[in-house]
C-alpha cells in the first residue's frame, strides 16, 4: 500500500519578508528542508507555494501589491519563475527534483480536465525523488479563472489527489482563541469557529484565516484531514503528521 499523500501550502507571510515582500532565503532554506525530511522518511508529498507575486514585486519598483490586474499579473510572471529558481536550487541540495503545476479554475473546471491534471499528479508521485510545486497561473488567471486563494488550491487538489491530510502553513501556530489568545488544538465543527477569525492579514498576503476556514470546510467535507500550523516552524511537521505536533487539527467528517 502506497504511503498516505500530504499536502503543504506555504503562505505569502511564510515565504516572503515582511518590509518588502522579497523572498525570505532563510525561510525557504528552513522550509526545504523540512520537507526533504519528510520525504526521506517515506512521506508522499505536494507543496503549494504561494510567494509568486509578492516575490516580483520589487522587480518592478513596487512596495505593495498593485490594485490593476496587468500588474499583479505582471509580478507572478517575473516571480515566478525567481520563485522556482530558488526551489529547485534548495531542493537539488537534498537530490529532489522540483515539478512545477501551474493550473487555473478552468483546469479543475470539468471531469475531463481535472482527469488530466490528476494523471499527472499521479505520474509525477510514482518517483520518490520528484516533488510537485503548484501554484494558481497568476500570469494569465484572471478572475473568473480563479481558485480565489490558494487554500482553496490547496484543498481542491488535495481532493483531486485523494490526499490524506492537508496542512496550511502561515504565520500563528494555529486557530488562536480571540479571548486568551491560546492556540485550539482540536476543531470538530469548522462552522463553530468561525467567530474566532480576524481580520488582519500581511500587507503582502492575499488571504486570510477566513479564507483558511472556509477552504478548510471544504476539505473536511471531503474527508481530508486539514491542519494550520506555524510556518516559521517547519520542523514541526514531522510532529504533525506524526499525530502530535503543534497545530490546530480540523477533524474530517468522513
Amino acid at each position: 500500500m502506497p504511503p498516505a499523500l500530504t499536502l503543504i501550502k506555504a503562505g505569502t507571510g511564510v515565504l516572503t519578508k515582511a518590509d518588502d515582500g522579497t523572498l525570505d532565503r532563510a525561510a525557504l532554506v528552513h522550509l526545504v528542508a523540512a520537507i526533504a525530511g519528510l520525504m526521506d522518511a517515506g512521506h508522499r508529498c505536494l507543496f503549494v507555494s504561494s510567494g509568486a507575486v509578492g516575490s516580483g514585486l520589487s522587480a518592478l519598483g513596487l512596495a505593495e501589491y498593485p490594485p490593476d490586474t496587468a500588474t499583479r499579473q505582471a509580478c507572478a510572471a517575473v516571480g515566478q519563475a525567481r520563485l522556482m529558481q530558488t526551489y529547485s536550487s534548495l531542493f537539488s541540495n537534498f537530490d529532489i527534483t522540483i515539478a512545477q503545476v501551474l493550473l487555473t479554475a478552468a483546469d479543475l473546471g470539468t471531469p475531463e480536465r481535472a482527469a488530466f491534471v490528476s494523471d499527472t499528479f499521479r505520474r509525477l508521485l510514482v518517483e520518490p525523488r520528484i516533488l510537485p510545486i503548484i501554484n494558481e497561473n497568476d500570469s494569465v488567471a484572471v478572475e473568473e479563472l480563479k481558485f480565489g486563494d490558494n487554500d482553496m488550491l490547496s484543498v481542491r487538489v488535495a481532493k483531486l489527489t485523494h490526499a490524506r491530510r492537508v496542512i496550511l502553513l502561515t504565520s500563528v501556530d494555529g486557530l488562536l482563541d480571540p479571548k486568551t489568545n491560546a492556540l485550539i488544538p482540536e476543531v470538530a465543527d469548522v462552522d463553530s469557529v468561525f467567530r474566532h477569525v480576524r481580520g488582519d492579514k500581511g500587507r503582502f498576503a492575499m488571504g486570510g484565516m477566513a479564507s483558511k476556514l472556509a477552504a478548510i470546510k471544504f476539505a473536511v467535507a471531503a474527508g481530508i484531514e486539514t491542519h494550520i500550523a506555524h510556518g516559521r516552524h517547519p520542523e514541526r511537521l514531522a510532529a504533525i503528521l506524526a499525530g502530535h505536533g503543534l497545530s490546530t487539527r480540523f477533524h474530517p467528517h468522513i
